[in-house]
This record gives C-alpha cells, structure tokens and sequence, in this order.
C-alpha cells in the first residue's frame, strides 16, 4: 500500500524539496498555480511538536486554495519516537522523520521548519517539558522562526490551556507560540537575532481546535463557535485531479516510520481554528485587514497589473509567450524598498520563467560521495525547450571557477559538456548540522546561528549557469547530484556527498561479557579514497585491557572495507563503560561511523556519529537456549539476546504451527506486533497451544488502539495508555518471592538503575486473575501502575506481557534488562533442567 500511495504521489505532483530528487519539470497546470501563489501576498505559520503532529489538511488548503506561503514549526525532529518500518531511533531516526516531514511538504505545498529541541520521549507535562528543553532557548528558535518567516497569521495545533492532559511537548509548543507571538516584535527580546533578521508583528494567531477538544462531536455540536472559523477542507482542485483531504492523506502517508500510511479521503469535511489573540477576524476571513495583493508594497501596484492580468490570460498550451511580461514584472520586483517580499517573490518568479521555457539544468556527478582533495567528473546538461532565444553565458563551478560558454541555446536541442571540479582539503563531511556536536538531553547544540531553524545542512557543492533570457541575465544554482539507473528501478537520483577519507564502526554496538573471559571485537575501517594507510586504536575504559594496542590500516580501493580484530578483556567483576575506535592517517585522527539511511520514500542520507560500543561485563545465569521471535515494528532485541548467548530464529506467520513451535524455549514477539502483523490473529490459538504444551510466550508492548485481535492473551487482559516516563521511577516489588525476580538471577533495585528514556509505556489496566502483577511504578504526582509485567501460568508454560522498554534498554546496554529478560525465558525451565538431568 506505502509504495501504491508513493507512486501516486509521484504521478500527480513534480517532485519537490529533496536534494536527491529529479530536478522539477513541471505541466501547465502547475506553472499557472505557481503563479496563483505569486500573487497572493500573504503566509500561515502552523506550530506544533513533532513530525506528524501537523494537520496535513490545513496546511495544504492554506497553500493550495488560500495560495498562502504556508511553513510547518515543528519544534523538534520526533527522536524520541518509535520506528515502525527499521531498527533506527534517536538521532537516526530523527533524520528519518525529517525527510519524512520534507516528503509531507513537497506534497501539500508547505516549507518546514524547526527549532533545536531535542524529542526526548513522551512528557506528561510541560513543566517538565521546558525544563529539559531549555524554556529560553527554544523559545528563541520560535520568535526567530516568526521573524523570519514573518507570517501574518499564526495557527497552533495544540491547546496552551490545558496543561497535564496531553504529551507535554504538544502543550509546551502552543504556550511558547502564544508568549512569541508578542516577542518577535520586542526590540528588546533576543537582540542578537537583529543582526540576522527583523522584527515582526504578526495579525493574529489561532487554535486549531476540533470535536476532541471536547470529547465527542455531540459535545461540540453544542459549543460556542462564534469565536471560531469554519473551512470545508474538501474543496477540489481541478487543476490538480485531486481534493484537498486527498491531497493531505497523501502528504500524512509520508510519515511511514510511524505508521501513517493511510487511505485518502474525498468530500466535504469541517475544519475550525479558534482566535485566540491580535486583530480581530473580519467576515471568518483570517487575512482580513491585510491586503494580500501587490498592493500590499510600495511600487507593488505596476508588478501586480503584469502578473494579473499574466494569470488571467494565461497560455496552457505554450506558458513561454508570456516571458516578455514575466522578466518586466521581475525588472520593476528589483525596484522594490521591501527586501522580505523583493527576496521571496523574486525567488518564486525567477523559477516560473524557468518553468515557462522549459529550461532543464542539471549537473550530475559520476559519483555520488567524494572525499577532501579527491577530483570529480560532473556531467552537466542544458536545454531550452521552448523558442525563446536563450543563451548560456557561463557557469560558476562548486570550486569557484568561473567558465565562459557563450553558448545559444537553441529549441529542444540538448547540450552537455564535462567539468572536473576538485574537493577541498578542508571540505567539511556532509552530515546533518544539528548532529555535529554531542547535544544534551533536551537539546541540540548549533555554533553557526544561521543554521538554526533549517530542515537540512544547506548544500555546498552547487553550480550557477548564467543565462540570457530574452537578452535579460539570470542565475540558476543547481545543486550537484548523481542521476543513474538500475535495470530493475530505471532512473534514480542520490545527493552528492563529502564523506572523510576514513570511517570506522565496530560491528557490535553492545557487547555483553557474561564472564571474565576474552571476546574477539570486530572493527571496521571504510576508505573515503584510494591507497589508504595509516594505523587503528581501541579506547577502553582503565579497568579493561585490549590486544593489540594497534592494528595497520591498508587499503587499496576507495569504498573498500577492511576489518581488524581485537582481543577486548573484561575485569573481573562488574563493569560497564565504551570502547571506541581511532584512525590515524597522517596527521589527522578520525573516529565516526558512517551510517547510510536508505528508504524509498526518502532521499538517501549520510549521517556520521562518534564511533562507540558499550561494553558491559555482567553476571547473569539464564536457562533455555533457543528463541523464536516474531517481529513487529523494528528493534534489536532478536541480536541484543543473542548478545547473552541465546539462539534466535525470526519466526515467520506462515511458519508458525505447534510442532514447529516446540523446538523453541520461547516465543518472544516484538514491538507494536499486534498492531503491525494483520494475520496475526489466526496464528494465536497455536501460540497459546504452545504455552500450554510448556512453552513460555513473552508479549512487548503493543499500542491500545489499532490491534489486530481482540484476544492478544489466552486470558483477558486489557492494553491502556498507561506509561512512566521518568527512566528513574521508583520500581516497587509486589511479588518480591516470585520466581520471575529470583531466578536464575536475583533481581534489585539495582537492575533498574541506568534505564533510559523511560520506564515503559502501554501498561495493561486490567486483567484476569490468572495474571500475577511483579512490579509497581508511577511518576510523579500519579498513582500506581501496576501492569507493567504481568504472568499467568497456562497449562505447563506461561504467557507474559509487559510494557517495560527493553527495544530502548537493550541498545543502551542496561544490565538490569538483560537479567529481568533472561528470567522471563528462563520462567519455570529450572526444574525442566533438573528433570532432565535426572532422566539423563
């Protein structure tokens, strides 16, 4: 279904944003909406929390019928998420949801913003929120994300007047929107901004409340609403083939690493925004009192009679008859005082030009990474697809190269040439800007002020073509890509990439020593160049020891991998810390991972992190060997319990039947399974066979809503929205003698020191009395929950479900969720063993 909706997308709309995407090339239609919104002066700031937070239906009917510059504040990058479609979280994962967001935007018509907030998992209230996040700071990303941006009118997703009754972070993003609103036009609030921006006063801002708000639509068909403006977000757009709520479902299906792929929906439908503060509304009209015109500038009224009367008479069948009005709009645009509409609108007509004489540039790298002092071959193309007289003058190389060219570029008649540009010794690894320095919880850590805000680390490596159009110059960057094809795809398009001359990874990202014993630890080494030599290092915690202390780095190729080991010895008894590799070539040390993020619905990204492992020596005794495990959303845990010595074999549905089943000790099925796996429900009566034939079956969590049976247990037992966020929870024993937190490893208050993130989330509320709750735990302020781990016995083996967050804790290498998770397999096969030792 993902790739059906993505293949649509691909169909009706050109693709837009993405670096890595085919340059645009545009129909008719869609060079007439583009100047629809050149013509409407006037823009639309949606603010809320986290990648799919936005109303993809909102913002596309603010850019698609209202024709406003419409931008989505997202205050962070949704790290803190889950992800449903691979194994990345953290960072990774909110690289992910950024191009996810990006991919949403090119499809609804909005841009994307951010500020520096860091997603560091659910929050119940935003005292909290804004604790962790630094109130001061983010606060300053959104009044310069006003500022810049400088929208006439604001809409909040969120309620700033209900704190405590929704994610934190949704609650913390719309009482920062409401104190901005007044700050970005205070000439005393974050001066230093001033030197980079304006100030801004923006009209008014709104909530974009609905039946939820409250509790049912009977309740709000009773509400108040004459504070209130209604749109039909249903409207259809002709020019398009699709509604504006189709439209939207395709921009929410974009965010597929957390489950929104999703069917359009067509026909009329109901959207209310609520006023909450500035000028009053006029006639249910958010812009009323601003005039969206070219009047709304000084010297704008001889612009808008050129554009106007352009887009009344406009030319579907050969938009270039009119370039003669286009470039003497865009002569008089240069004349205007105002600099915030002179640089938009000269953006935006400048590519409708383009646009209308079909002009194709594009510059294409026989590679798609290079590293510092490497020389490259571009392969550049140009072509005038219409009878205007066009003439390439020149172009100005990446390197600064400024090449004469001269060249007329006659109708349809396509011209290429080759330039060899070299990379910088200096030049700077292409990664995400936010990732460059070691944040905090809360936040992200930018030294360069002009990145603070942007979706991406802008492009360095673009070139401009200096073109006359109808005897007027214009400049058009294009950034450097690599267009290729594969026999099985056809053509495809990657960003072009610095990447250093040497990275390293070591194979295991936690390695688990359950005795005192030697363990062999990959590393390996990718060459960014040919003829790469130099040696290797293992960092390691004082109490540790590594041999050899070096390893020679030799490698002829570029792209070619070379793997050395090390002999990593634990102390004797416990203790925890990272190894983490070095390369020295020359004079210059490197010690990141390249990691490479490949999905079809995103541009390929190369993100580089420090190089580490967690390295945990740990006493614990397990009983059972092999695992079956039934994969949901993504996560580790299959090799985080092989990293303790258990064989795991990943269970298939179709695989699943009671005599296969019984070669397994247990049956662990993973994350978000019940609500990922559509089958699964067919397979639960051999499954609860399976337990009662002896077996244990550990359940991970799995969302309350969406399940794909109704009977996930072989007893009741009901999912809830029960959670505890804070990772130092306090964690009560209600049963401190069963079984499950005494053996084969004795569990304390010490196996839940270190948790991250969070304790657990989708506890059960309710259960039958087959089911025996072990642990007891709430934050702050709250009661009890009780069903973070349940047990029942059914016949001879036993189901378990629990909430814990061990798909977060196992990456961390907490030794506590190692041990609690080996009782649980090992739940009952201590006197199986001793069984069998006395048959034997």
């Amino acid at each position: 279904m993902h790739k059906k909706l993505l293949l649509l997308v691909l169909a009706v709309l050109y693709l837009s944003y993405g670096n890595a995407q085919k340059p645009k090339t545009p129909s008719a239609s869609q060079i007439y909406e583009s100047l629809q919104k050149l013509n409407f002066l006037g823009s639309v700031l949606y603010v809320a929390a986290h990648p799919d937070d936005e109303n993809t239906r909102l913002i596309a009917y603010m850019s698609n019928h209202v024709k406003a510059r419409t931008a989505y504040l997202s205050l962070t990058r949704g790290d803190g998420g889950q992800n449903l479609i691979g194994p990345e979280i953290r960072e990774l994962l909110g690289v992910i949801r950024t191009q996810e967001l990006l991919a949403a935007r090119g499809v609804d018509g909005g841009e994307q913003l951010f500020t520096r907030a860091n997603d560091f998992g659910y929050s119940k209230h935003p005292d909290e929120t804004l604790k962790i996040w630094n109130k001061n700071d983010v606060l300053s990303d959104v009044v310069l994300a006003i500022r810049q941006f400088k929208p006439d009118v604001i809409i909040n997703r969120f309620d700033h007047r209900t704190p405590g009754t929704t994610h934190g972070h949704h609650t913390s993003s719309a009482m920062l929107s409401m104190e901005a609103f007044d700050l970005a036009n205070d000439k005393s609030a974050y001066t230093d901004q001033l030197n980079q921006t304006s100030l801004w006063q923006p009209k008014r801002l709104f909530y974009n409340t609905s039946w939820w708000r409250y509790g049912s639509r009977e309740k709000f068909d009773k509400v108040d609403k004459s504070n209130m403006i209604k749109f039909d977000i249903g409207t259809y757009y002709p020019l398009k083939g699709l509604s504006n709520n189709e439209l939207a479902s395709l921009a929410s299906s974009q965010h597929l690493c957390q489950g929104f792929g999703r069917l359009s929906q067509r026909g009329t439908q109901e959207e209310y925004i609520e006023f909450l503060k500035g000028s009053p509304v006029d006639n249910n009209n958010i812009f009323s009192g601003i005039d969206t015109s070219w009047n709304r500038v000084l010297g704008g009224s001889a612009i808008g009679d050129i554009l106007y009367a352009v887009e009344n008479n406009f030319d579907f069948t050969n938009p270039s008859v009119h370039i003669p009005q286009l470039i003497e709009a865009y002569k008089h645009l240069q004349n205007i005082e105002d600099e915030h509409w002179k640089t938009l609108k000269s953006k935006e007509l400048k590519a409708i030009i383009e646009m209308c004489v079909g002009l194709y540039l594009e510059v294409s790298a026989e590679t798609n990474w290079a590293t510092s002092n490497e020389s490259v071959k571009l392969n550049i193309e140009s072509i005038n697809r219409s009878n205007i007289p066009l003439t390439l003058l020149s172009i100005k190389t990446p390197n600064g190269t400024s090449v004469s060219k001269n060249i007329e570029l006659k109708s349809n008649i396509k011209f290429t040439f080759e330039e060899i540009i070299k990379i910088k010794e200096n030049a700077q690894p292409t990664t995400p800007y936010w990732l460059n320095k070691k944040g905090t919880l809360g936040m992200y850590i930018v030294d360069n002020p002009e990145q603070i805000g942007l979706p991406e680390t802008p492009r360095v490596y673009n070139m401009d073509f200096n073109v006359l159009i109808d005897n007027t110059p214009f400049t058009f960057t294009k950034p450097v890509i690599q267009r290729y094809s594969k026999p099985d795809k056809g053509e495809l398009y990657r960003p072009f990439e610095i990447i250093p001359e040497a990275s390293v990874k070591i194979t295991e990202k936690v390695i688990i020593f359950d005795s005192d014993k030697s363990h062999e630890v990959s590393v390996v080494i990718k060459s960014g160049r040919h003829d790469l030599k130099g040696t290797i290092e293992l960092c390691h915690p004082e109490d540790w020891s590594v041999s050899p202390k070096m390893h020679k780095v030799s490698i002829a190729h570029k792209g070619e991998e070379q793997t050395v080991i090390f002999n990593v010895t634990p102390p004797k008894t416990g203790s925890e810390g990272f190894i983490g590799p070095i390369i020295h070539i020359g004079d210059k040390d490197y010690n990141k991972e390249l990691f490479e993020i490949a999905y079809e619905h995103i541009p390929f990204q190369t993100v580089l992190l420090p190089s580490e492992s967690k390295v945990v020596r740990l006493d614990i005794n397990k009983s059972g060997e092999n695992i079956g495990y039934i994969q949901g959303a993504g996560d580790v845990v299959p090799e985080s319990l092989e990293q303790i010595g258990y064989k795991v074999k990943i269970l298939k549905l179709e695989d699943i039947n009671t005599e296969y089943l019984s070669e397994f000790d247990a049956i662990v099925v993973g994350i978000r399974a019940y609500n990922t796996l559509d089958d699964i429900e067919f397979k639960q009566p051999q499954l609860f066979d399976y337990v009662a034939q002896g077996g244990n079956m550990i359940v991970q969590y799995s969302k309350s809503y969406g399940l794909k049976t109704a009977n996930i247990a072989p007893y009741s037992l009901t999912l809830s929205h029960d959670r505890v966020t804070d990772e130092n929870a306090s964690v009560r024993f209600i049963n401190p003698k069963h079984e499950i937190l005494n053996s084969p490893n004795k569990i304390t208050q010490k196996d839940f020191e270190g948790w991250t993130q969070e304790r657990g989330l989708y506890f059960a509320n309710a259960w039958s009395d087959k089911f025996t709750p072990i642990l007891s735990m709430n934050d702050n302020g709250e009661t009890a929950k009780e069903g973070s781990l349940l047990i029942a016995q059914h016949g001879k083996g036993y189901f378990i479900y629990t909430g814990l967050s061990f798909f977060r804790e196992f990456p961390a290498g907490v030794s506590g969720a190692y041990r609690l998770f080996a009782n649980m397999i090992s739940l009952g096969k201590e006197d199986m063993n001793l069984e069998a030792k006395r048959n034997d």
